[in-house]
């Protein structure tokens, strides 16, 4: 399901963005919006982190809560929860 929401978001990335929470190598969570570019393999998706302003790596496994958000609802940097 999450390739699927992540695969309509990069058809159309004008109109579709990525809400997601996720956990880092160390263990902590954010919560982030992407706009997802390409997958990398089956487990990994590069995507624009509308939060940090620039591409980064997202491993699948570590992704939750993922839901399709209309692009427009967002302005970068979107200000991630503390």
């Amino acid at each position: 399901m999450n390739r699927q929401l992540l695969a309509k978001a990069m058809r159309d990335s004008d109109r579709w963005a990525i809400t997601l929470d996720y956990v880092d190598c160390h263990g902590r969570k954010t919560q982030r919006v992407i706009s997802p570019i390409r997958f990398l393999g089956r487990d990994r998706v590069l995507a624009l982190c509308l939060s940090r302003c620039e591409p980064r790596q997202f491993q699948l496994d570590r992704c939750t809560n993922m839901q399709i958000q209309p692009a427009s609802n967002f302005l970068m940097p979107v200000t991630m929860p503390a």
